[in-house]
């Protein structure tokens, strides 16, 4: 670019290239000189402009050349609802004015961000394993000592900070094991089919992520209930698989009929290959919880039709409704006899993040993958080995919730009155929404047999439809986003999880404390009522 003070000639492109931004901000590039002033001619100077362009060259990574599944990924929880939420926080906090003076978000089964108290016990073992020189203060009970130096043990060095097996920490797996078996009346449990997780959502991905296979219509297809917690939908979109649908039965309290799997199972095989089965139970979003007899059924199904079956389970401490009970995927199969035993694959998944621990962060998980072949449970843990280890504090917060203290231990009465209180507390939330959305008129919610959401179907006005297509929304997604600019409560619209066409819902947490669920009830109903006048 002409000749400078130093010159710019053949190879020197960073001198060119500051020489260029100089002239670019209409300034001398080095300045003024004692023996005069440097004057660059027109030519050189459209020789620096050519060489900035070319500086600001193209991305490489665009949403045009990015990975297409990654693009197709949705993931509803965590979607344009929530990131609106934030930027009203943001504006909350400037002293924007707004109807209301703060945001309730309840889009998300974080426990303890709606201000669920720690289990005191977990925390205790948790920390005792992250600084051990608190073995030795007495401010720590014995048993909670004794369970953090036998996971100490079994950590390199024994440290928290050391990486792990892939499986996870094998006397966690153990205690895992143990916890199947008294969870399940007595049926065996093998520690080597037990995997630690990053949450339960790093085993479901995991495990999908083995079973996907095929192109064109032998690409594997996955059998999903809906609504869905919208991990599954996401993972299939991301590993390019072919998602089915089975529709819950709202009328019946969103009962999994075998009928309806059929049906979903038949027409899926005229594009794909569906061998793979998703039960979420108890219910996300929709809070039912599966009884036996259904249990019977769908294993029966799985084995008829040879579908790998997935049981996310990690809603099973959270029943409420009288005559309700959690039944294990695995243990009804144990009982239907070796025929169902011994062939049907299973891959069963829990968490630390939900029941009464409410432990989101430490992302724990374990899953339980029974009947696999023995080659394939090479390849799986090779998978894992990728990702090194689980979060080694998540491991040590899993083994806590499944080995608990015991009657006689000085923590157990402490620990079953947590336990207990945070449990009867969901119970009465769950009764306290359902009884009060029941009460709005154009809503209706099922029973809130279990888990931690209200999924209520919403009556919205053809006029109301209407302006959310001219907004390019969904009618939910535009009932929640009014909801949300009102009243400043978040929930996430029921087109996020999947619905039966020409039904609408949102699903809320409610996990919110009971002074607060209830004003945010009194909110969502003074709302709807006002949406309806307004659109009708």
């Amino acid at each position: 670019c002409g000749r400078g003070p130093g010159g710019c000639r053949g190879g020197r492109t960073d001198m060119a290239l500051r020489c260029a931004a100089s002239l670019a901000a209409g300034r001398q590039p080095w300045g003024p000189r004692r023996e005069g002033t440097v004057r660059w001619s027109s030519a050189a100077k459209a020789s620096a402009v050519k060489i900035n362009e070319k500086a600001s060259r193209e991305k490489i990574l665009t949403l045009e050349s990015m990975n297409p599944q990654v693009k197709a990924v949705e993931y509803a929880v965590r979607g344009p609802i929530v990131l609106k939420a934030g930027e009203i926080e943001k504006e909350l906090r400037k002293g924007i004015k707004k109807p209301f003076t703060e945001v309730i978000k309840a889009n998300i089964g974080d426990a303890h961000a709606m201000g669920q108290r720690p289990i005191t016990f977990l925390r205790q073992v948790v920390a005792l394993c992250t600084y051990p020189n608190l073995l030795d203060s007495p401010s720590f009970p014995e048993d909670a000592k004794k369970r953090a130096r036998r996971i100490l043990q079994g950590c390199g060095g024994n440290s928290l900070g050391s990486y792990t097996a892939s499986q996870g920490i094998n006397c966690i797996r153990e205690d895992v094991a143990s916890y199947i078996e008294r969870r399940d009346g007595g049926v065996p449990a093998d520690p080597d089919n037990i995997y630690l997780t990053t949450g339960a959502s790093d085993g479901i991905s995991a495990i999908l992520k083995i079973l996907i296979s095929g192109g064109g219509k032998s690409r594997t297809g996955v059998m999903i209930p809906i609504p869905q917690y919208p991990l599954y939908s996401a993972a299939i979109s991301e590993l390019d698989a072919i998602q089915v649908n089975y529709y819950l039965d709202e009328e019946n309290c969103w009962a999994l009929n075998v009928n309806e799997l059929r049906r979903a199972l038949n027409e899926a095989k005229a594009y794909c290959n569906p061998k793979v089965l998703c039960i979420i139970n108890p219910g996300n979003p929709t809070g039912q919880v599966q009884n036996r007899k259904c249990i019977e059924d769908v294993i029966h199904f799985a084995w008829e039709e040879k579908l790998f079956l997935l049981a996310d389970e990690v809603y099973q401490d959270n029943v409420y409704s009288e005559g309700c009970q959690f039944h294990s995927f695995k243990k009804i199969l144990y009982e239907m006899g070796p025929e169902y035993y011994n062939n049907v694959e299973l891959a069963s998944f829990h968490s630390t993040s939900k029941g009464y621990m409410g432990e989101c962060g430490y992302r724990g998980g374990y899953m339980e993958v029974i009947n696999l072949h023995p080659e394939i449970k090479g390849q799986l843990v090779k998978l894992l080995s990728v990702r090194l280890c689980p979060p080694v504090s998540g491991q040590a917060a899993m083994d806590i919730v499944v080995n608990p203290p015991v009657p006689g231990e000085e923590s157990y009465a402490q620990f079953i009155k947590e336990k207990e209180s945070v449990l009867n507390n969901l119970a009465k939330k769950a009764k306290l929404t359902e009884d009060m959305f029941n009460k709005i008129p154009g809503v209706h919610c099922n029973p809130l047999q279990g888990a931690m959401y209200a999924f209520p179907r919403i009556f919205i006005p053809s006029k109301a439809i209407e302006e959310a297509k001219a907004h390019k929304m969904a009618p939910d997604m535009f009932y929640c986003m009014k909801l949300l600019e009102e009243t400043g409560i978040c929930v996430v619209p029921g087109s996020g999880f999947g619905q039966r066409e020409g039904t609408y819902h949102f699903r809320m947490t409610i996990l919110p404390p009971v002074e607060k669920l209830k004003i945010l009830l009194e909110k969502v109903k003074d709302f709807h009522i006002k949406f309806l006048e307004k659109y009708a």
